[in-house]
């Protein structure tokens, strides 16, 4: 299917060669009007002019189609071109110079890179031009090519810059999707952890096996839930929300979380240096979850027989958390990819959760005006340090 005319006139609008040429054909030629024209089976349409003569003709204007040269030109697909119709053993009674009054015409066909025509590239003047060199012809013909590569270049661009909006387009709505579907389950989720607590109360041990069971479920699903919707919040634009204010007990958060993974953990060694010794401005609950997030990822990556550090301190000037752990180093070509959404690593075994731990906390420690960075090596290990200002 054929491209609107109009799209046909601004693509060539858009290229920066086009005066340029049109100049240079003018200067070869000796001719003072160059034009590039759009040519169908129906319209003659003006894409660019070069116009010394005043000959009246502007960008995207159009001349009657069979008053021109360049419809036959269509029709045969071979260049013409004449010095002096007057003289010109086939031109001198031809209509269309005696219509628009010029002596010297040139018309070169231009063919898109699939060999489609497209329109031509002409030049006339009312005076005669000497154009029996044929490297003038073969001059205008290389133009004409170099036309319909820079068109051909112009609209690949345009079509991968329509693609890119058109993806950016579905990502967004994508991710407005999850966010509608992320809120829309905490409902149901929440009456089913309420029927598993009625029977974790009332039945026999069985019974409560099976609702200590589905409260586990209810837990883990929660957490995917608001790690579905963290994660629209900050695709969205919006960012994760956080309540920033002065905690005196940021300390208190933080071993609650140690606490917890821990007891999800037995069998595993977490060494703690808590040295907090003044008020941090911040969300305890985001930085809780940050460090669960960290805290997690150490377990799950790092070698099972060796201890994970957890060290949190401040000062006048700003509170860092690091979380820390032995195994073997992250690639370096994995390093940069390792906060991005969904990202696993490039483990190959199946991991639990949905690959948005890291994603989060990268989040978290944005919405605190801090930063999150890590560092791997075999020697020392794999490294996650949060750092943000005392008074975000």
């Amino acid at each position: 299917m054929s491209r609107p005319i109009a799209a046909d006139v601004a693509a060539i609008g858009r290229l920066g060669s086009v005066p340029t040429i049109l100049q240079t054909v003018a200067h070869t030629t000796g001719m003072r009007f160059a034009v590039i024209a759009r040519v169908t089976d129906t319209k003659w349409t003006a894409c660019a002019v070069h116009d010394l003569i005043d000959f009246g003709l502007k960008t995207g204007g159009e001349l009657v189609l069979e008053s021109t040269i360049c419809n036959e030109v269509r029709q045969h697909h071979e260049p013409v071109i004449f010095g002096e119709a007057s003289r010109d053993p086939r031109f001198s009674r031809h209509p269309v110079p005696k219509m628009y009054g010029f002596e010297s015409y040139v018309s070169i066909p231009i063919f898109r890179v699939d060999g489609e025509f497209f329109g031509t590239l002409c030049a006339l003047d009312p005076l005669p031009a000497k154009l029996d060199d044929p490297n003038v012809l073969k001059t205008l013909q290389l133009f004409a090519k170099l036309i319909a590569t820079e068109l051909e270049s112009e609209e690949r661009h345009e079509q991968s810059t329509n693609a890119l909006l058109d993806a950016q387009q579905t990502a967004k709505l994508r991710e407005q999707f999850i966010a509608v579907l992320g809120h829309d389950l905490r409902s149901p989720l929440s009456a089913i952890r309420v029927g598993a607590d009625i029977l974790q109360a009332d039945s026999d041990k069985r019974s409560q096996r099976v609702a200590l069971h589905i409260q586990r479920s209810c837990d883990r699903m929660t957490e995917m839930i608001e790690n579905i919707l963290d994660l629209a919040r900050g695709r969205l634009g919006g960012g994760i929300p956080v309540a920033l204010q002065p905690v005196d007990n940021l300390a208190v958060a933080l071993n609650h979380v140690i606490a917890e993974v821990q007891e999800s953990h037995p069998g595993r060694e977490l060494r703690v240096t808590m040295a907090i010794d003044r008020p941090v401005n911040a969300d305890a609950h985001r930085i809780a979850q940050l460090l669960a997030n960290l805290l997690n990822n150490a377990i799950t990556h790092g070698a099972a027989d060796q201890p994970v550090s957890v060290t949190a301190m401040s000062d006048k000037e700003g509170f860092e958390l690091s979380v820390a752990n032995a195994g073997p180093p992250i690639p370096p070509e994995k390093i940069d990819r390792l906060f991005q959404p969904f990202n696993r690593g490039g483990e190959e075994a199946p991991q639990p959760g949905l690959g948005l731990g890291l994603y989060i906390a990268a989040e978290v420690a944005k919405a605190h005006h801090g930063s999150l960075d890590v560092s791997s090596t075999a020697q020392d290990g794999t490294c996650f340090v949060f750092r943000m200002p005392i008074n975000a």
